[in-house]
């Protein structure tokens, strides 16, 4: 047996370890709670592998392209020393990887039904389509410009804590004066951003740029880019649902 073939092998059973507690839930309330068998056992046995398979190449795909060259990159910005060039990368990654995440394309969509029904918006498809985009593009613009705060927190070395906790603050003030039909969907657009695309490259970015840095602790400066994307989106969409 070679040893990418044994790699590969002990991926899968990796992969079977981190979804068995999922299975094992579902089988616990599915015979015990509920006390049903279940409806089609062929089909989820089949499912199961499909979705183990799924998440051994994906995790090879992270470990194989998507870190490598967001450190990479971030390497390469810090040894150009171009500040304003790694803003714009910055800027750009995070409004790309976000709007590509296909979880906010789908509560995007399903804010838009909703509010249509609601009568909030009309009950039409293009003033539905307008309301979906409008959600996307300012979640975007949300995590394009939380990484560039959080880029420029590494290069300065501010406290991650005091930008946190007053990033809060403003949800918090928000949460009170916003209209109370946006503020779920606000939260729950902190949480889609934090998704499969996004994720690996921005975490790549602040830890290659922490590495990178006479000074910065990858371990300490190089996370927190992604509480930075998980929370802007929240002040943004409140006050998209203020104007809109």
């Amino acid at each position: 047996m070679t040893k990418a073939l044994r790699a590969f092998l002990q991926s899968i059973l990796r992969s079977v370890r981190d979804l068995s507690p999922i299975i094992l839930v579902i089988l616990f309330f599915q015979f015990f709670v509920l006390n049903k068998s279940l409806p089609d056992p062929g089909g989820m046995l089949v499912g199961f592998a499909l979705v183990t398979f799924g998440l051994t190449f994906f995790v090879y795909g992270l470990e194989m392209g998507l870190f490598p060259i967001g450190e990479s990159m971030a390497n390469a910005f810090a040894r150009k020393g171009s500040v304003v060039w790694l803003l714009i990368f910055a800027f750009a990654l995070g409004f790309s990887t976000t709007i590509a995440e296909p979880a906010l394309l789908a509560v995007a969509n399903e804010a838009a039904q909703v509010a249509a029904n609601s009568k909030v918006i009309d009950n039409e498809p293009g003033a539905m389509t307008f309301y979906a985009t409008g959600l996307r593009l300012t979640v975007a613009f949300s995590v394009g410009l939380a990484i560039v705060i959080g880029v420029l927190r590494i290069l300065k070395g501010w406290p991650l804590h005091y930008l946190i906790i007053g990033g809060y603050l403003v949800v918090v003030l928000l949460t009170v004066v916003a209209p109370e039909e946006i503020i779920g969907i606000a939260y729950d657009s902190g949480g889609v951003t934090t998704s499969t695309i996004t994720v690996p490259l921005v975490t790549a970015l602040g830890v290659g740029l922490a590495a990178s840095i006479q000074g910065r602790n990858p371990l300490i400066d190089g996370f927190g880019l992604i509480a930075f994307a998980s929370l802007s989106p929240m002040i943004f969409v409140m006050i998209f649902g203020m104007v809109m």
